[in-house]
């Protein structure tokens, strides 16, 4: 392989969980609510899906609906999407639902896999380019330096960026085309079938990993270094 593509949420990095989510955003505009109802609340924003990065919504509004399609093409869908879901739960006041968004787009809401810089930093020594591929309405670029993982990336290809999705293979082809490699060279790195599974009707190798807690996945992306030594992989 003379390249390997991730994706970014539930692969590379994960979210916080949601009532660490509120809690923290709670304590940056202080906020105060008492104990059950603070539990009660993330439990609520969680079934709402209301944390990028986390479970999806039960149910979408029907007044969401079109900003919730549009969410990885759009920063404003994106954004009007998320805090659409989140006021679906009654907060204490109606600022914090812009709050809670405000911190799930920064770094300090993302955590990288144990073995994320491990895995990105072997690759980059042997000389394979590294490039990440997200359906994504927010610049993740500032996960990646606020960790020091910035260093072993050559390019970032993000949905609302170019204006498609995956699985369309027109996100993976400008990944490729970004790093200047063939498509039948490169592995595809990500934890969802439908979308990361994409990459192989341009010709990449597909390899999934699952959509953990960190504390359960310590070391699930170090196969992707025998992998990417591998001419053949077994068939998506």
């Amino acid at each position: 392989m003379t390249a390997v593509l991730f994706d970014f949420s539930g692969t590379l990095c994960r979210t916080e969980s949601t009532e660490s989510w509120l809690r923290a955003t709670l304590a940056a505009t202080g906020t105060r609510m008492e104990e059950p109802r603070l539990v009660e609340a993330a439990a609520a924003l969680e079934v709402a899906g209301a944390l990028p990065g986390g479970a999806e919504p039960t149910t979408v509004p029907e007044e969401l609906a079109a900003a919730w399609d549009e969410r990885d093409l759009d920063a404003t869908s994106h954004r009007a999407a998320y805090t659409g879901l989140s006021r679906q739960v009654p907060l204490p006041a109606d600022a914090l639902h812009d709050a809670l968004y405000d911190r799930a787009v920064t770094p300090a809401a993302w955590t990288p896999y144990p073995d994320a810089g491990q895995v990105l930093e072997e690759l980059c020594r042997r000389g394979i380019a590294v490039g990440i591929v997200s359906n994504i309405g927010w610049d993740l670029r500032p996960v990646f330096r606020r960790y020091g993982l910035d260093t072993y990336v050559d390019a970032y290809v993000l949905s609302y960026e170019h204006g498609v999705r995956k699985p369309d293979p027109r996100l993976f082809a400008a990944a490729c085309a970004e790093l200047g490699v063939e498509p039948g060279h490169t592995l595809m790195v990500g934890d969802s079938r439908a979308a990361d599974g994409g990459a192989a009707a341009l010709g990449c190798q597909v390899h999934f990993v699952d959509h953990l807690p960190v504390h359960e996945r310590p070391d699930a992306l170090l196969p992707v270094l025998d992998l990417a030594t591998n001419a053949e992989l077994p068939p998506v």
